[in-house]
């Protein structure tokens, strides 16, 4: 149990105050001390003035976590957690935007804010989850909050790349991994998850030669210093890179090797989205493996239910979707990716033209020409509207392969340029009738 001693003596070293400095004006250095040591039982007038220098609440001074504020605020972020884990961001949204974080500590308020930006990624409101996040991650930093900040960073540099703002995305990452290696924090937890999570960005961006390069010094990093869950998600993004490098091999057992590690700390969301991932791979090995890829699918799936955003849970159906037409079963195919496309909706993701290229393929496969041709061209559409990156790169590439295999020579031929052209390779010489995207 801690005393209003201890709460003010634990505020003012975490503020990084003296007792002259705390004092100020108002009262003198002994008075501070007397407090401190026990001595001396402050007013409540006397506790809003020390809180206000403090960063607290005058609450959380006088009755400490047991203060009413304080306790209705924890259990309120509580059952949000409770909603988040049952699947239900929107009541968790419901219950954190009605509490009042002005009467809180700093720490509860950015306990509540980072639940809140967790469930507005949930429900796929990328944008109001990075608005929460910005100030935060910025706070932490100014306060020398080096692990809150790289936790908060790691967040935020996923909802960017959510969002396709890889620039922003590897440009607040890259700053926070800064502070860390000057606060000598370089392979915790925290550091690794967030270098890793950068790493991604960077293979979106197109850098393979330095994510590669930049893997191998995390997995030798993790290795001497990390912990299982650390060194998991090393592996984790280090076989995404392989993935981009088409080295399917060498990614499957860094996936391997990921899935082990993650799997001996608590169940959370990074173990059933990495197997989904392990899923997307054996979809696309030589020879691709379907029946293996459903089997952890469906294990990934009850988590992800629970767990997992709208946007995971529309990829899971996509990949169920490939897997169920490389069994041949067509209708079930179907039914997993039009539940995609309705997990989705209207707003222009990278996820929705792939998802459209799944469907393609399932209404080629029936024989309905017409209509696979069409959702296409709805994909082009689609990723006409994206920010560039590698996975619309490869996204086009496969456009061009469906619009060659339709006879469609000329769209073939334009996916193809823009598949190269999102990939960083720009045409030699003027193509005037290709300047412009168009399929109508």
């Amino acid at each position: 149990m801690t005393t209003i001693a201890d709460r003010v003596r634990e505020a003012r070293l975490a503020a990084g105050l003296s007792q002259t400095a705390l004092a100020g004006s108002a009262f003198s250095p002994s008075y501070i001390s007397l407090i401190e040591a026990g001595h001396r039982e402050p007013t409540d007038s006397a506790l809003a003035v020390l809180a206000s220098r403090l960063g607290t609440t005058l609450e959380y001074l006088r009755h400490g976590e047991d203060g009413p504020n304080e306790a209705r605020t924890r259990l309120e972020i509580d059952y949000a957690r409770l909603d988040l884990t049952q699947g239900d961001a929107a009541g968790a949204l419901r219950r954190l935007k009605a509490l009042d974080l002005d009467v809180v500590t700093p720490a509860l308020r950015v306990m509540a804010l980072s639940e809140m930006a967790r469930a507005h990624e949930a429900v796929g409101e990328l944008e109001e989850s990075v608005a929460i996040l910005e100030p935060l991650v910025a706070d932490a930093r100014a306060r020398n909050h080096h692990v809150e900040a790289a936790t908060l960073a790691t967040a935020l540099v996923a909802s960017y790349l959510e969002a396709g703002d890889l620039h922003r995305s590897v440009e607040v990452g890259e700053r926070v991994l800064v502070d860390l290696e000057e606060a000598d924090l370089l392979g915790t937890d925290e550091q690794l998850r967030l270098a890793s999570t950068v790493l991604w960005a960077y293979v979106e961006r197109g850098d393979l030669l330095y994510s590669t390069h930049r893997a191998a010094e995390l997995i030798t990093l993790a290795e001497s210093q990390g912990t299982p869950r650390g060194r998991g998600s090393v592996y984790w993004n280090a076989a995404l890179v392989a993935e981009q490098r088409r080295d399917y091999e060498l990614a499957q057992r860094y996936t391997e090797r990921a899935l082990a590690l993650l799997s001996e700390g608590e169940p959370d969301r990074d173990l059933p989205r990495l197997r989904l991932n392990y899923a997307w791979l054996l979809l696309r090995s030589e020879p691709a493996q379907p029946r293996e890829a459903l089997e952890h699918i469906e294990r990934a799936a009850p988590d992800l239910a629970v767990l997992g955003s709208e946007i995971e849970l529309a990829r899971l159906d996509v990949e169920r979707s490939r897997a169920h037409l490389l069994l041949g079963d067509l209708a079930t195919a179907e039914s997993f990716v039009k539940a995609a496309l309705d997990r989705l909706g209207d707003p222009p993701r990278i996820e929705t033209a792939i998802a459209q290229l799944s469907y393609g393929d399932v209404l080629y496969a029936r024989g309905d020409d017409d209509g696979a041709a069409k959702a296409y061209r709805w994909a082009a559409d689609m990723l006409g509207m994206m920010q560039a990156s590698r996975q619309s790169a490869a996204a086009w590439r496969d456009l061009g392969d469906r619009f060659l295999r339709q006879g469609d020579a000329a769209a073939a031929a334009q996916a193809f340029d823009r598949a190269l052209r999102e990939a960083g390779f720009r045409p030699s010489v003027p193509l005037s009738s290709w300047e412009t995207w168009s399929l109508t």
